[in-house]
């Protein structure tokens, strides 16, 4: 039986310090912080998620932040450019918010639609689109009122070092269609309204180097546990070594690198982010799964302080 992802679920991405992580996409972005945990294969490192107020699938982007991490390189195998949906009509006021905090933006064209282009404050790659399509945010913070505020994501731009390869896996592995071709891209959509335009540059790209300010892997919407155990075995019968079914507590995941060096999740809907949280309170409170909790002391103990805060009140 073939299946077709909805898009993206999560992309996540390595970063330095961890309150200037905070400070960028929560204060400069407008996003919600809405988990504070662990990196639960490395416990000493945060693992900090922003996105709509709850959190929703196809909003979320993640970070893993180290303290003194070395900068990484953009390249092939690797997500180069995450693209985040805006409400029509909101460009001006991201170009003149981003300018305001000393950012600066490149303008491009795509398939007929116009992007704003920049660097987070570990140099990850950032664009915002206008897009009619997607559930408005309900999030205000910061100075970004709801009307005006990111949505989620639009997609991303893949960066393979075999591009042919790649595409294949979008369109015969995730189900995802061959919509389009313009100045060396193609398009695929995945069936969702967020997260569902994926941009391929057709021309190989000379392998990245994994670091601060570069993206670990983008992972794909699994509607729910069952449906992720199918994935699981169209990623195995199309000749490609998934991981074990891993719980990672918000979500089950599935991990394989396809052929263009990038690595993909697949993640499940269910159960989302209110599962330990409040859905108000959410990533107010450091979370801990819990074969972790009795070593919490030693683990708070080890983690930078961090907070939410509104950028006009600090020197970001």
């Amino acid at each position: 039986m073939s299946l077709q992802t909805a898009g993206i679920h999560h992309i996540t991405a390595f970063a330095g310090d961890p309150q200037a992580n905070v400070d960028f996409y929560a204060g400069v972005l407008g996003l919600r912080m809405v988990k504070k945990t662990i990196n639960f294969d490395a416990p000493d490192v945060y693992h900090l998620y922003f996105g709509n107020e709850e959190g929703a699938p196809g909003t979320v982007i993640t970070f893993f932040p180290f303290p003194g991490a070395r900068r990484g390189r953009i390249g092939g195998g690797q997500v180069g450019f995450t693209t985040y949906v805006i409400p029509q009509g909101s460009s001006a006021f991201w170009k003149e918010r981003l300018h305001g905090f000393g950012i600066s933006v490149v303008e491009a064209d795509r398939f007929g639609e116009h992007y704003l282009q920049f660097k987070d404050n570990e140099g990850l790659q950032l664009e915002l689109v206008e897009r009619a399509e997607g559930a408005a945010s309900t999030w205000s913070f910061a100075g970004v009122p709801a009307e005006m505020a990111i949505k989620g994501f639009g997609g991303a731009v893949l960066y393979s070092v075999n591009p042919e390869r790649t595409a294949f896996v979008l369109e015969s592995v995730m189900g995802m269609e061959k919509i389009g071709e313009f100045a060396g891209f193609a398009r695929f959509r995945a069936t969702g309204d967020l997260g569902n335009l994926i941009d391929l540059p057709m021309t190989a790209v000379p392998r990245g180097a994994g670091g601060a300010g570069t993206v670990h892997h983008i992972a794909w919407r699994a509607k729910d546990f069952e449906e992720h155990e199918m994935w699981r075995g169209i990623v195995n019968g199309g000749g490609f070594q998934p991981t074990p079914v891993i719980d990672r507590q918000y979500f089950h995941a599935v991990y394989f690198r396809e052929e263009g060096g990038i690595l993909f999740e697949i993640a499940t809907d269910p159960p989302g982010f209110a599962v330990d949280e409040e859905m108000e309170a959410l990533g107010e409170q450091l979370m801990l799964p819990a074969w972790y909790e009795e070593r919490r002391p030693q683990i708070e103990q080890g983690l930078m302080p961090i907070t939410v805060r509104d950028p006009k009140n600090v020197n970001l």
